[in-house]
């Protein structure tokens, strides 16, 4: 059984906070590079459009591979080390990328990003540990606005850098300024060591028994697992209906940029939550999105489609937050193996997003539509469903929402 001990905690200044956020929105980022670039990319390394769809899929499945294998050891090692390790394996792995000769082993390098990209759920868990309890909402906000700008700047920051210099050299760029965060993050992040003891196979195997145990881990991580497949499925395949409106890359970058307008709700919405309004808040974020996905069904005009990702981006993030937040406060001595089965479970539904945005989008945007309708209703069901009376959160003492 695994064993634990008290140790002090350093404090999160505000500056740590803005440097793990940053460093979060870098990381991340780099899963997402490669989304608006699947044609340029396709090009020059013989992809086929239905494997050039499996070049974001990849990346989200090392991601997922991460957080089940490399994440939980944040209990048991001292995190500033585990953390810069697989730092260095993301900025390598971005190395490969950039300078990748053939189709087979740019698919390896985008794996290899996502397994190293893990190190942003090793610091999301680390910075709402050393948040004092009432402001874990507001730091997981900070934290997850910082995550999810770096994931929607992303596609336009890689569209207008490849338009000037090419693909190649945006994996080029990021791996320096990977390799660059890195130096800062060892010079700032104060170690921290964790108070469980475990044998790595004993602290793998309890997910599984976390998952079972925690109701509230469950409806959080299968009702965003839906809410991020709509999210993949949206901005993977609005760049496709878009290019074949006869938009250029420039044009589908300021559209993504405009798109990351909705990152700016997650610190409101960890706010909020802080206050108790988490029911409200998660009803009202599957609602919203599943409605702007609908309303674009007959294709609309750019500023519907414009709106619909706003909103879209608005109410993942905001559910997202949310959710976190709560399974983050459910065994304090587990808090990377519950944010691992967490962010793992939810991740393998953009996977799922993202892989089959291709066999809709080629029946037509209206299918893709639909489904983006359906699964954050799908969502709804799933957390309606699960959330049954309220439980107290391990030395929390406030209700799980």
């Amino acid at each position: 059984m695994p064993t634990t001990n008290n140790n002090t905690v350093p404090q999160l200044t505000p500056a740590l906070l803005m440097l793990l956020a940053a460093t979060c929105g870098l990381l991340v980022a780099s899963l997402y590079f490669a989304q608006p670039l699947s044609a340029p990319i396709g090009q020059e390394l013989g992809l086929s459009p239905q494997a050039a769809g499996l070049v974001v899929t990849l990346a989200q499945l090392g991601y997922c591979v991460g957080l089940f294998l490399l994440t939980p050891l944040g209990d048991i090692l001292e995190n500033k080390r585990l953390v810069l390790s697989t730092m260095g394996c993301a900025a390598l792995a971005l190395v490969i990328a950039a300078v990748a000769p053939t189709q087979h082993s740019f698919l390896l390098a985008c794996l290899l990003v996502g397994i190293g990209a893990c190190a942003v759920q090793m610091l999301v868990p680390l910075a709402a540990h050393m948040a004092e309890p009432a402001r874990r909402g507001h730091v997981i906000g900070k934290m997850t606005g910082g995550l999810l700008l770096g994931i929607l700047l992303a596609r336009p920051v890689a569209s207008a850098m490849a338009g000037v210099a090419g693909w190649r050299s945006v994996f080029a760029v990021s791996a320096l300024l990977t390799a660059g965060m890195l130096v800062v993050v060892w010079r700032r992040l104060p170690p921290l060591h964790p108070g469980v003891h475990a044998p790595y196979r004993e602290l793998v195997a309890s997910m599984g028994r976390l998952f079972v145990a925690h109701r509230p881990l469950r409806k959080r991580a299968l009702s965003q697992a839906a809410m991020f497949g709509t999210f993949s499925l949206f901005w993977t395949a609005v760049p496709w209906l878009l290019l074949g409106r006869g938009m250029t890359q420039q044009g589908l970058a300021l559209f993504a940029l405009a798109g990351a307008g909705g990152a700016f709700i997650a610190p409101w919405a960890g706010k909020l939550a802080d206050h108790g309004h988490t029911r409200a808040l998660t009803v009202g974020a599957m609602c919203v999105t599943a409605l702007a996905f609908g309303a674009t069904a007959a294709g609309g005009p750019l500023w519907l489609l414009l709106v619909a990702a706003v909103l879209v981006d608005a109410g993942v993030q905001a559910n997202h937050v949310i959710g976190q937040r709560e399974v983050l406060g459910l065994d304090p001595a587990a808090r990377n193996r519950v944010n691992s089965v967490y962010m793992g479970t939810f991740f393998i539904g953009g996977a799922i997003g993202s892989s089959v945005a291709g066999l809709l989008f080629h029946q037509g945007w209206w299918a893709v539509a639909m489904a983006g309708t359906l699964l954050p209703m799908l969502a709804l069901a799933i957390y309606l469903a699960l959330d049954g009376t309220p439980r107290t959160l391990a030395k929390g003492g406030q209700a799980a929402g």
